[in-house]
């Protein structure tokens, strides 16, 4: 399978809808059948879900071959962690919880002009300096196709928007509705009117600034069809675990509805429904 290292970039730049699901299951089938369902890219988020750098890289390295994008969230907005799953294989960078432009700045600087640190890379984020052409070649050349992307998901990071938004370098956003609920008081009310206006207003602006804009849900397909009438392009749907225990749930239910047995069982409302 062909594979551009650029692929996903290329398409967001054109406003082009990208799809994706979140993965947490590290097996060695897991990418092959994953690759046989028509997505863009695979999240992998290392915030929530425990894995260890080597399983990581693997993963990454191996949804590549696939021709399926790696793009991995971070623990925090940490520009030596962001460089460090570039490095692992990564194409793709979310940092979680950005509320101050400068987090976004430093991200740009460790995604897009790796090996470049220190002053000089300061220097030159913050405009007081410029690389030579040989340089900025390299430099581009190296990070070719890699993805800085924000995730907004506090009332502070909403009252900045138009400040996180306008960092050069600054590809998509991700918002996070779990958390923006909370922070917005209304926590999980994904219906709420205040929720709705201002996952519209982030969408909206995000737009305008031609980035990319997604949202994660983990429950059915209409949440996110709905967010993709609004202007959503970057579709983050469910999780492997989530999509499992559905069917399950479904199927079981089924079979025993048909054996005489009735009703589905035990349904729990653990952490693998949630969004994140």
């Amino acid at each position: 399978m062909s594979f551009q290292r650029d692929d996903l970039k290329r398409k967001l730049q054109q406003g082009r809808n990208v799809y994706g699901t979140c993965i947490t299951v590290n097996a060695p089938r897991w990418p092959e059948l994953v690759a046989g369902t028509a997505l863009d890219f695979v999240f992998i988020d290392t915030e929530h879900i425990p894995l260890e750098r080597m399983e990581l890289a693997h993963m990454c390295r191996t949804y590549q071959a696939y021709g399926l994008t790696p793009i991995v969230r971070i623990l925090q907005p940490d520009p030596y962690r962001a460089g460090q799953v570039i490095d692992d294989g990564a194409i793709g960078v979310i940092a979680p919880y950005l509320e101050q432009p400068e987090q976004i700045r430093e991200l740009v600087g460790a995604i897009k002009y790796r090996p470049l640190k220190g002053e000089r890379l300061d220097a030159v984020l913050h405009g007081s300096a410029t690389l030579p052409a040989e340089m900025q070649t390299y430099l581009e050349r190296h990070n070719f196709g890699n993805l800085v992307i924000a995730n907004v998901e506090s009332v502070p990071a909403l009252e900045r928007l138009d400040e996180l938004l306008t960092v050069d370098g600054l590809d998509g956003v991700f918002i996070g509705p779990h958390d923006l609920s909370i922070s917005m008081g209304i926590p999980e009310q994904y219906d709420h009117p205040d929720f709705v206006a201002a996952v519209k207003t982030i969408i909206q602006k995000a737009r305008k600034h031609t980035l990319g804009v997604g949202i994660h849900f983990s429950e059915t397909p209409q949440r996110q069809i709905d967010w993709v009438k609004e202007g959503v392009n970057i579709v983050i749907h469910s999780s492997d675990m989530s999509l499992f225990k559905q069917r399950l749930l479904t199927d079981i239910g089924a079979i025993r509805a048909a054996s005489g047995d009735g009703g589905n069982g035990s349904q729990s409302n653990d952490p693998v429904n949630e969004v994140i």
